[in-house]
């Protein structure tokens, strides 16, 4: 990718964000092939199809009883814009997933910054370990905009200033908010999308309430429709059973 010149980039704001499925190699089928070769040995895609009820079944007992490694069989990677700080907390999760950043020490970043839209809530009532999140007022959501906008504009006008200077990308990205969109590719296996779900999305299904900050709960939901469509039984599995990673 060509870098903008200097004098044609201006901030631009988004209040979401994006996931797309790039590849994958996910399939209910390949929980299957792990979890019987320990007893069939090695069995064919039409073996596993013979009985659609019975491998619903082993399934949802493998989800059940927590035998977890059958669901690491398969792979799936992700290319995700979002602000950095939601990669911050992304990168929380760290067993069973691979990340590759774009790097403000190797191109010039791009001026688009996260604004939270309207149906964003803005106002934390309760103590830590115990409060909920409610609706800001029309005045703070406009407050909250406009200072957001104005850093952000002036953040990235000292980050051009000093590239103008000559100074080294790598120390010039110093300026820069973590509201900066960034992207990535991420890939996972089923069993550790399942962790990153249960503990950043809320779900009227789960055992285990979650807390998650907004902005990552939509990455979350977004990766979550996707693999829902690629392995429809363990999705099925994981809701019934408590959304607990197994």
């Amino acid at each position: 990718m060509t870098d903008t010149p200097a004098d044609d980039l201006k901030p631009s704001f988004r209040s979401d964000v994006t996931v797309e499925l790039v590849k994958h190699s996910a399939a209910d089928s390949d929980v299957l092939w792990a979890a019987r070769v320990s007893t069939a040995g090695e069995q064919s895609l039409e073996e596993l199809n013979k009985d659609p009820e019975r491998s619903k079944g082993l399934i949802n007992y493998l989800m059940r009883d927590r035998h977890g490694s059958p669901f690491e069989h398969n792979s799936m990677t992700f290319f995700i814009s979002a602000p950095i700080f939601v990669f911050r907390e992304f990168m929380r999760h760290r067993v069973g997933w691979s990340y590759n950043e774009e790097s403000g020490r190797y191109r010039e970043l791009q001026p688009v910054f996260y604004v939270p839209g309207q149906s964003r809530k803005l106002v934390q009532e309760g103590r830590p370990g115990k409060y909920v999140f409610v609706e800001g007022t029309p005045s703070q959501h406009a407050t909250v905009t406009r200072e957001l906008e104005e850093s952000y504009q002036q953040a990235y006008g000292a980050y051009q200033k000093l590239l103008a200077e000559g100074v080294a990308r790598e120390v010039a990205r110093a300026v820069l908010p973590v509201g900066l969109f960034s992207s990535m590719y991420a890939t996972c296996n089923a069993r550790s999308l399942m962790h990153f779900l249960g503990l950043r999305t809320q779900h009227e299904l789960a055992k285990v309430p979650s807390f998650p900050q907004r902005e990552i709960e939509m990455v979350g939901e977004k990766m979550e429709a996707e693999w829902a469509k690629l392995m429809p039984l363990t999705y099925a599995a994981f809701n019934a059973n408590g959304r607990v990673a197994p």
